[in-house]
């Protein structure tokens, strides 16, 4: 991974982690242990897994090692107002990490989840930035069942697209 390469990663890591961060803001307050999968994760459980992973994919990319124990600083909150800063700590921290890993190293491969070898390029932009987006949507999904209003990420709500009709209704009526 060449040096722009990294930049690249960062960048849209961080832009990533923001619309994460947001999107943790809009939770429920009462709707920690939301679950509606007796099976699944609760919603705290699920918003906190985004910043375990995070956490430990970036131990597990610059340590080039799946079986590096995990990080401190990850237990999970217990109440849905802990959720965004402590994500954000976690992200910092991961981000911090993942900036001391050296270009050359990126090619480095090592043995992964279910005995599969892996670069840490493959660690940084799949198991850790597409499985972040994997489980934000979730999330999203998860505030909505909720009866939550979630933040926008790549495009309008129903909600911004409700108001918008109502702004030009609005307007064609007084024009």
């Amino acid at each position: 991974m060449s040096g722009h390469e990294i930049e690249q990663f960062l960048s849209t890591w961080e832009y990533e982690s923001e619309l994460t961060a947001r999107l943790l803001k809009t939770v429920p307050k009462d709707q920690y242990d939301f679950r509606p999968d007796p099976e699944g994760r609760s919603m705290g459980e699920l918003a906190w897994h985004m910043a375990e992973l995070e956490g430990f994919m970036s131990t597990i990319a610059a340590e080039h090692n799946f079986s590096v124990p995990k990080p401190p600083g990850l237990e999970r909150p217990r109440t849905v107002a802990e959720l965004a800063p402590g994500y954000e700590r976690v992200h910092r921290e991961a981000v911090e990490r993942v900036r001391r890993i050296r270009s050359e190293d990126f090619d480095h491969t090592f043995p992964f989840f279910g005995g599969h070898s892996t670069s840490v390029r493959n660690v940084l932009w799949s198991a850790l930035l597409h499985h972040l987006i994997h489980h934000r949507g979730q999330l999203m999904m998860l505030i909505r069942m909720a009866h939550g209003v979630p933040s926008r990420l790549y495009g309008p709500l129903r909600e911004d697209d409700a108001a918008m009709r109502a702004r030009a209704q609005e307007k064609a009526r007084l024009e």
